[in-house]
């Protein structure tokens, strides 16, 4: 027969060797009273939660770093890809501008070269059988006025040339076709008809008439052109 002795008075064993839940609360309550310092608990107790938000912190900003990454790479390749776009334009927009500038050189020079052969072309296309031209003559506009303004000179922009044809024909329907086919040309503008006589030539009555027409530059779309170094022999 064993028997047993109680070492610490005022508790009780539990059945089975294990500490009652009392006992439990005595261990407690003499852990607390162990400790002589609260405020060192507590700044233990603030340093682990730091340290624990920080661990979270640091991990959690780990992951999303992760799932940033390829973005920016993306993001970079992209970058790229638009500087390059825009070197490009910029070089083809100092192409552009460098041949527009040659182009408005050349309209420059050549602007008033081919004035009489397109007069002298419709003219000749649009002048219908047994009428005749006796002279095609350029008529002098009125002088250049300027304007003043804010004590400047402002220089108007150069008049119209027109054009006086005197002709005859021995068919006034011929007179009168001759008109239209010259109102129908993209180069000639303000056919007018100035005077329309009966007149006797070399013993022979015909109609003497008079015409004033306005040269003007049609737009491109009805311009046909061909190669300057077409060969006349062909």
């Amino acid at each position: 027969m064993m028997i047993s002795v109680n070492l610490r008075p005022g508790t009780r064993r539990g059945k089975g060797g294990r500490p009652s839940f009392a006992a439990g609360l005595d261990r407690i309550k003499g852990l607390g009273s162990s400790v002589k310092d609260p405020l060192r608990l507590v700044a233990v107790l603030v340093w682990l939660g730091v340290a624990g938000f920080l661990g979270y912190t640091f991990v959690s900003t780990g992951a999303r770093l992760g799932e940033l990454e390829p973005r920016l790479v993306q993001a970079r390749a992209e970058h790229r890809r638009f500087q390059d776009f825009l070197q490009q334009k910029q070089r083809e927009e100092l192409v552009r501008d460098s041949i527009l500038s040659q182009i408005r050189t050349i309209q420059q020079v050549d602007g008033d070269r081919y004035v009489w052969p397109h007069i002298l072309d419709e003219v000749s296309r649009a002048l219908p059988a047994f009428t005749w031209l006796v002279n095609l003559a350029f008529v002098a506009a009125p002088p250049v006025t300027t304007l003043a303004a804010d004590s400047a000179s402002v220089e108007a922009p150069p008049p119209p040339i027109r054009v006086q044809l005197i002709g005859r024909t021995v068919d006034i329907q011929g007179y009168t076709r001759f008109m239209r086919q010259l109102e129908d040309s993209p180069w000639l503008d303000n056919v007018t008809a100035i005077s329309a006589n009966t007149v006797v030539e070399a013993g022979r009555a015909v109609t003497a008439f008079v015409l004033n027409a306005t040269y003007s530059k049609p737009p491109m779309e009805r311009v046909q052109t061909v190669p300057v170094a077409e060969s006349v022999l062909r």
